[in-house]
C-alpha cells in the first residue's frame, strides 16, 4: 500500500476519534513528499533518519518527528501494511529544552515597533497586520494557533470579548481584552474588510493579501525578522532566541505582577488566570510563572510583609 494511502487512512482514523491531529498530519505529508511515491513497505531506515534529522542543528523536533512516525508504523503493522518498522530504536541526546522567556516591556516596545520593517509595497497590510497579531498573542495570552484560528466573528469590539473555539484541549472560551487592545483589533478588522471576504464573517482575522488565513511556519519566519529588527538576541546560557510563543509566558508572568503590585491575592486569582489562558489545571498555569527577577522581588516583598504583620501580632 502507498505511503500516502496509509498516511491518508491513519489521519482519518485519529479525526475520527476526536482528535484535530493537525500538526501530525502536516508532518506525515512532509514525510511523505520527502520520501516520494512509494509504498511503506519499501522505506529504508536511512529515509527515515534523514526526515527526523532533517537540517540545521539538532533540536526537540527530531522527538516529535520520531513519535509521530512511531504511531504511523503501529497503525501500519497492526494492519498488516508494513511488516516491521525502520524507526531507530535508539534516540539520540538531545538538546534541553528551551526555558520560556518573559520579555520586558521594553523589548515589547522594540518588537512592535520593528514590525514596521514587514513593510512591502506588495502586501501593504502585513506590518500593521503583524503588529495586530503581537499585541493580541500578549494582549489575550492566546496561543499562535488559537490566534490563527480566529475568525472577524470571533472579535466582539463592543463587549471587548475574543471568543477562542477549538482550543488545545477541544474547548471554547470566552477572553476579555482591555479597551487599548480592543481599539486595535477595530482598526485592523477596519483594514481587514479591505481584503478578500471567502467565508464572509467566518474568514479569518489574520491574513495575507488574498484574504487566505496566514500558515503558522510563514508567521515564525516573519517572526525571526521582527526579532532580529528589534535587536534581541540569545538570553545568556540559552542556546536560541525567544520564541514568539514566548509572548504567552510574559502575558502570565505580567498579570501576576501586576497583582502582586496591586496588593492582591494571587493564589486566589492563579485559577483565574488558568481559565483566562485555557490551561486544564492550576499546574500548567505556574509552569508558565517561570520566576523572574522582578516576580522574585514582589513575592519577597510580599513575604516581608506578611511576616511583619505576623510578629505584630505576637
Amino acid at each position: 500500500m502507498k505511503l500516502i494511502d496509509v498516511i491518508n487512512t491513519y489521519v482519518s482514523l485519529q479525526q475520527s476519534l476526536g482528535m484535530r491531529f493537525e500538526s501530525a498530519q502536516r508532518l506525515l505529508r512532509r514525510f511523505a513528499r520527502q520520501t516520494g511515491d512509494v509504498r511503506i513497505d519499501e522505506i529504508r531506515p536511512q529515509q527515515v533518519l534523514d526526515f527526523l534529522r532533517g537540517s540545521g542543528p539538532l533540536t526537540a523536533t527530531w522527538a516529535l518527528k520520531h513519535r509521530v512516525l512511531s504511531g504511523l508504523y503501529r497503525f501500519a503493522i497492526s494492519r498488516g501494511h508494513a511488516n516491521d518498522s525502520p524507526l531507530p530504536t535508539s534516540l539520540p541526546t538531545l538538546p534541553p529544552q528551551q526555558t520560556p522567556y518573559v520579555y520586558s516591556t521594553e523589548e515589547l516596545r522594540r518588537l512592535i515597533d520593528a514590525t514596521s520593517t514587514l513593510h512591502v509595497a506588495t502586501s501593504r497590510l502585513q506590518a500593521p497586520t503583524y503588529r495586530t497579531l503581537i499585541l493580541t498573542l500578549y494582549g489575550g495570552g492566546l496561543r499562535i494557533g488559537e490566534a490563527l484560528g480566529l475568525t472577524l466573528r470571533d472579535v466582539d469590539i463592543v463587549e471587548r470579548i475574543i471568543t477562542v473555539r477549538n482550543t488545545k484541549f477541544f474547548k471554547t472560551r470566552l477572553v476579555p481584552i482591555g479597551p487599548k487592545l480592543a481599539q486595535e483589533l477595530a482598526a485592523h478588522i477596519e483594514r481587514r474588510r479591505q481584503l478578500a471576504l471567502p467565508a464572509g464573517e467566518d474568514s479569518a482575522l489574520f491574513t495575507t493579501r488574498t484574504g487566505k488565513a496566514w500558515l503558522y511556519p510563514d508567521v515564525i519566519t516573519l517572526f525571526q525578522r521582527v526579532r532580529r529588527a528589534a535587536r534581541i538576541g540569545c538570553p545568556a546560557g540559552e542556546l536560541r532566541p525567544p520564541r514568539l510563543h514566548d509572548l504567552r509566558h510574559t502575558a502570565a508572568v505580567h498579570r501576576v505582577l501586576a497583582w502582586y503590585r496591586a496588593g492582591k491575592d494571587v493564589q486566589r486569582l492563579l485559577p483565574q488566570l488558568a481559565t483566562y489562558l485555557g490551561h486544564i489545571d492550576i499546574k500548567s498555569t505556574q509552569r508558565y510563572l517561570r520566576m523572574t527577577p522582578e516576580l522574585l522581588q514582589e513575592a519577597g516583598q510580599r513575604f516581608e510583609r506578611y511576616a511583619h504583620c505576623e510578629d505584630s501580632h505576637d
